[in-house]
């Protein structure tokens, strides 16, 4: 299959088809591995790493520019505004102070930390310096939100480490920024830095506000059709990263622009918290879909392409280099959550957060793809270009080693540390389940032996009666586990129904599809099978905060 598909790309002329094969491979590629990693119980985004790397053994059939624009303005914002739209505002609200804090105080010393050292132990000018420290230090919001969403991990640590991720970026960018423009033959001013900070990081977020608020409460309240609907958040997803980017030039000062992930971090925000409550059940759950989908299918490409983008040579040839940045990469993480992160404590300030969730904040400090898209912007014109190729080759191996190293450890800690959807209670609850139903089936098997006289009746019935002894014993200990911890139980019923109506959804489209009723009717009652979804989502998302009115949810061993 592969040969016919090598020769297309050596004999297209057209850069179109080229990029419409690469696209096609591409995207099998991410659906094999999405299947092997799920039989494999291997983090799927690693795995697309690995797929990435190997698939350029496929040389131009895969042939694709990895620039930043591809990574920040295409890849990037649709990601952002998923993540967002699910992100509660009143979770992110009560720890504000630990996610700002990591955010913007955590992400200038990590940049200043790293710098220090770099400049010191490599030779570099210190805006090379400085450029590094800055794209290294923001920890990725699209490595971290794809791991935690498949890791079961309590609200709010997701909360806090997505939110760090979703917000440091802004003191990255600009701090960034700030050092190519001196690179290049500027000038540095502190104070002008701190204005320039200022500018940028509340443009961006005004941007995203108004425009969240424009589509949520003035369109979004006023139709209630989901493909008008999903057209509209994706337009304001890259239409308010375009907006932020582009501010200057739309009034006429070219040299002004605004932070495009903060604006769509606002937009993202406003629309999940005040825009989706002005839609109907059934548009909402079609909105998520669509967004989920969208969602995987560029996560998919953002993993596949820092995969197409290293070069082992290039990473044994700067050994040193690498294996320095992942170390002084590190050793700042640390200081930053658990330094930082004490002394706020200690001081008082924001709510305590648990030491398991700082051991997950300093291990989920993952780097990707914005660090990728800052390093692939710095050029031998600014920097130098033995300087430039160090850094780029720098960023690859400290990019690599959080996805490869710490996301495949990411499960196994969380697990150690009880902080898993998969917690004691639950693997529990799942063996006794487990219990009854195994003595079922064998006392079914006894009965049915017995009745058709492989087994003596007398025989058959006891070893029956013994089997139900044993379902009243583990029944018994079931319903206790369910009166110890009533959130199991809430959470089964919970998805029993949605298996449930999502069977019931099912059984109306093959009844539609065989004639025996029409559209008209079918529209009627998906939406009331839809409506009953939405509510049980709505129901569960109320249980949990009742039962953890902090938004993390109980655990064993601890509170917050």
């Amino acid at each position: 299959m592969i040969l016919p598909l090598v020769a297309a790309a050596e004999e297209a002329s057209s850069t179109l088809l080229r990029t419409e094969i690469a696209a096609v491979v591409l995207l099998a590629i991410a659906a094999g591995v999405a299947v092997a990693a799920s039989r494999l119980r291997f983090p799927f985004t690693v795995a697309l790493v690995i797929a990435g790397f190997a698939a350029t053994l496929l040389g131009d059939v895969v042939a694709v520019e990895v620039s930043p624009d591809l990574i920040l303005a295409l890849l990037v914002p649709p990601l952002l505004f998923e993540a967002t739209l699910h992100l509660p505002w009143a979770n992110l609200r009560a720890d504000l102070w630990s996610v700002m804090n990591a955010a913007l105080l955590g992400t200038a010393l990590g940049t200043l930390a790293v710098a220090f050292v770099v400049h010191n132990a490599l030779g570099f000018e210190w805006p090379a310096a400085f450029a590094f420290g800055a794209l290294i230090s923001a920890t990725d919001p699209v490595a971290v939100i794809a791991f935690f969403k498949t890791l079961g991990t309590p609200k709010r640590l997701s909360v806090l480490v997505e939110g760090e991720s979703l917000f440091n970026d802004a003191v990255a960018v600009v701090a960034f920024g700030l050092a190519i423009s001196v690179a290049e033959g500027g000038s540095f001013s502190a104070t002008g830095a701190v204005v320039d900070f200022v500018v940028v990081s509340a443009g961006g977020l005004a941007v995203g506000i108004v425009l969240g608020y424009v589509v949520g409460e003035l369109i979004l309240s006023r139709l209630d059709d989901p493909l008008i609907e999903t057209s509209t958040t994706l337009a304001l997803a890259y239409g308010s990263f375009l907006a932020a980017e582009e501010f200057g030039i739309m009034i006429d000062r070219p040299s002004l622009h605004f932070s495009g992930i903060l604006a769509v971090v606002a937009a993202g925000l406003m629309v999940g918290t005040v825009g989706l409550k002005n839609t109907s059940p059934s548009t909402r759950l079609a909105l998520e879909h669509a967004w989920e989908l969208l969602s995987w299918l560029v996560n998919a490409s953002v993993f596949l392409l820092i995969g197409l983008s290293v070069r082992v040579g290039e990473l044994v040839d700067h050994a040193f280099e690498v294996l320095l940045a992942v170390a002084v990469v590190l050793v700042v993480r640390a200081i930053i959550v658990y330094g930082l992160g004490g002394l706020s404590q200690t001081l008082g300030l924001g709510d305590r957060v648990p030491w398991d969730y700082q051991h997950v904040r300093f291990w989920g400090g993952l780097r990707g793809a914005i660090s990728l898209a800052l390093a692939l912007t710095v050029t031998a014109e600014m920097v130098g270009f033995e300087t430039a190729e160090t850094i780029r080759v720098m960023t690859f191996g400290v990019v690599l080693f959080t996805l490869l190293v710490q996301g495949t450890t990411m499960a196994p800690l969380i697990g150690r540390l009880g902080l898993s959807g998969r917690g004691r209670t639950a693997l529990l609850q799942q063996e006794l389940q487990a219990r009854v139903y195994m003595a079922r089936s064998g006392q079914g098997e006894m009965g049915r032996l017995g009745a058709d006289g492989v087994l003596s009746t007398d025989l058959a019935d006891a070893v029956g009666q013994t089997y139900q002894r044993r379902i009243g014993r583990q029944s018994s200990s079931l319903s206790e586990h369910f009166g110890r911890h009533p959130e199991l139980e809430f959470a089964m019923l919970a998805q029993a129904r949605r298996e449930a109506l999502t069977a019931e959804l099912g059984a109306l489209a093959d009844v539609v599809r065989i004639g025996l009723v029409d559209q008209d009717v079918a529209d009627a009652l998906s939406i009331e099978v839809e409506t009953r979804l939405a509510g049980l989502d709505l129901l569960s998302q109320r249980w949990e905060l009742e039962r953890s009115p902090d938004g993390d949810g109980r655990r064993e061993g601890g509170a917050r």
